[in-house]
């Protein structure tokens, strides 16, 4: 029996906020290709921006030169050790860049099977049925402290610790990545984003949003508003990408 094919649609919104004077998220993706990636920048003066610009333009282009046959997860591992070199390679020769870094979510698709990829607090969602669920864990310092109960979600959010991240591409010689594969549904919407939207909005927030009938590039546009509206504290990136039928 032939496979059904999905075809994927996609949109992005990216805007540095109310309080930061510059944007250090970065973001691509190639329906074509099949991939997707959102990236959180830090680092002294413009490091940050240069981490998470590096970082995507790696990743796209792995995925660009493997093509469709590419195997995975294998592939994946190979874009994110090579975006890990690019930027810390990067630092090592520039000291104006040393310990810059920088997180990366991505999505990588083929028919009805993804790759979730993450390392930092940079997040994947899925909206299935209406329901939103997070499918990727945070890299930080507080969210672990969470998960092993030694810290509530309430006290994770007032911590002055809420901004260390245990994991980053390029800070390091080398960098372990979560890579999660799911199957696809038709209709299923996947978010990525930096925690410039998490950290203003709640789950609750964004599934009310998501679950509206709109265009995906008008979805992008009201998370981001809304983000800023609820204060805009940091810079926001969001990408949307839609299986269809």
């Amino acid at each position: 029996m032939a496979t059904a094919v999905v075809n994927y649609t996609a949109a992005a919104a990216t805007d540095r906020g109310r309080k930061r004077p510059s944007n250090e998220d970065a973001f691509g993706f190639s329906i074509e290709h099949g991939v997707y990636v959102v990236c959180d920048g830090m680092g002294g003066a413009a490091a940050g921006e240069i981490a998470s610009s590096v970082a995507v333009e790696e990743v796209l282009r792995l995925f660009s030169s493997a093509g469709q046959e590419a195997l995975m997860p294998a592939i994946a591992e190979e874009a994110m050790a090579a975006a890990n070199k690019a930027v810390f390679t990067r630092a090592q020769r520039n000291e104006n860049l040393n310990g810059m870094g920088t997180t990366l979510v991505g999505l990588v698709v083929r028919e009805r099977n993804v790759w979730v990829l993450n390392i930092g607090d940079s997040r994947c969602y899925r909206l299935r049925e209406r329901r939103l669920e997070q499918l990727t864990l945070d890299h930080s310092l507080v969210e672990e402290q969470v998960r092993l109960g030694r810290m509530t979600s309430a006290e994770a959010l007032r911590s002055p610790l809420k901004n260390v991240i245990t994991r980053a591409v390029g800070t390091q010689s080398q960098v372990t990545a979560d890579v999660l594969e799911l199957k696809v549904e038709p209709g299923d919407l996947f978010l990525l984003c930096s925690d410039g939207l998490t950290r203003e909005l709640p789950d609750s927030t964004i599934e009310s949003i998501l679950r509206v009938d709109a265009q995906l590039q008008d979805l992008c546009t009201r998370l981001v508003n809304s983000a800023k509206k609820a204060g805009g504290h940091d810079n926001i990136t969001c990408i949307l990408v839609r299986a269809g039928g």
